[in-house]
């Protein structure tokens, strides 16, 4: 590869054409059979080829690019992993495996890990080869995660944890998973939680698929029954964990919604081309929601460089999450009408669907994971506006 390691100072067109030309002579063969897919509703397919493409891109030096040079990153500028991420998209590069690790759990390592912590997980997130998933939500702590029940319990050089998680993406497939479990008897609401790295590996632990109505088992419950992991593999101080959770939501409804925007940006330019196809695009009301959908695609864009130029968002990343869930929900629907009549027949039989029923399908989901639609505009009101807490009805 052409370019040195820190390229923060490589001009910016001509990190573009070096990041166009990796793409155009690396996409090729059983990638390229990939060109894509591996989006929302389409996460299961060619797994094992994109795996193998995690590999490619990691040895080439393309994971991490925005992290600091003394963690394994590439120091890229946020305009170099915005030009990524265009070309990315352009591409149509498969969809990657490892959003959890390298734009969740990589960044937060980084902020609150110990140097042995980031020497032992940083690296193999580089080199493409472990993945993670994110132990957050259960079955009565969803959108209120402050109600986490799982526990954990020192008992010498090991946590032993109990409980189950729900919603867990790609658990299934991941090798390590980032916990939030109570560790301290009596703890209420948000004190007493600590955030825990934990093998996925290991006979206490389960992971059941919950089948979506796309037909894939993209999410899964994940059950700890005497599960165990290291004393040392717990980030920031025991108790306390609830601020480093924080962090990490803060970044995934923040600043790793660009690599997100890989796959919204592609989805947009196949709606586009489909609409141009069937003639819709000469329809003026469809033109007006195709206008307005690109329009929203760019403030998102926006909106993101902002969160990155401010280091580690505050509550003010819930606007991303409250305007992408929405934005993406309503592409969905668009989706649909732009196909007609017959976006409502499936593919095949019995339930081969579409791209498109796809992404309309997984897309209802979107304003109620990660934090519900609900839940976003309370954080904004209470602690961006100052506006008074929602009334208890108890």
């Amino acid at each position: 590869m052409g370019l040195p390691l820190d390229i923060a100072t490589v001009p910016d067109e001509e990190f573009r054409t070096e990041a166009r030309d990796w793409l155009l002579a690396n996409l090729v063969g059983e990638y390229a059979s990939l060109k894509g897919r591996g989006g929302p509703g389409d996460e299961e397919i060619g797994f094992e080829i994109r795996e193998r493409w995690e590999l490619v891109l990691g040895e080439a030096g393309w994971i991490g690019l925005g992290w600091p040079t003394e963690f394994g990153g590439r120091n890229a500028t946020v305009a170099q992993q915005i030009i990524w991420a265009e070309e990315y998209a352009r591409a149509q590069a498969p969809g990657r495996v490892n959003h959890m690790g390298e734009n969740l759990l990589g960044p937060t390592l980084i902020e609150h890990g110990t140097p042995e912590q980031c020497e032992r997980f940083l690296p193999p997130i580089l080199r493409g080869e472990e993945r993670w998933c994110q132990g957050y939500s259960e079955p009565n702590a969803g959108s209120d995660l402050a109600n986490v029940q799982t526990k954990a319990v020192l008992d010498g050089d090991q946590w032993i944890i109990n409980g189950q998680k729900v919603w867990t993406s790609l658990a299934h497939v991941s090798h390590w998973c980032f916990v939030v479990a109570r560790t301290e008897a009596g703890s209420v609401r948000h004190k007493g939680l600590s955030f825990l790295l934990v093998p996925m590996d290991q006979p206490g632990v389960e992971s059941r698929a919950i089948v979506q109505i796309t037909g894939g088992g993209e999410f899964n419950e994940v059950f700890f029954s005497d599960a165990v992991t290291d004393a040392s593999l717990i980030i920031g101080e025991p108790g306390k964990g609830w601020g480093v959770a924080m962090d990490l939501l803060a970044l995934e409804r923040g600043i790793s919604t660009l690599a997100q925007q890989v796959g919204f940006e592609r989805e947009m330019d196949q709606l586009l081309a489909m609409a141009k196809e069937r003639g819709s695009s000469s329809d003026p009301i469809m033109r007006q929601r195709l206008a307005s959908a690109w329009i929203g695609l760019k403030l998102m864009q926006w909106n993101a460089l902002r969160s990155m130029g401010t280091g580690v968002p505050g509550p003010e990343a819930s606007i991303s999450k409250l305007f992408w869930g929405t934005w993406h929900r309503d592409l969905g629907e668009l989706a649909m009408d732009i196909g007609g009549i017959e976006s409502q027949i499936a593919e095949g039989f019995p339930y081969e669907l579409t791209l498109d029923q796809k992404l309309f399908l997984f897309t209802r989901s979107e304003t109620i994971y990660g934090g519900s639609n609900e839940i976003q505009r309370n954080v904004l009101g209470e602690r961006v506006l100052g506006l008074p807490k929602e009334p208890n009805p108890s």
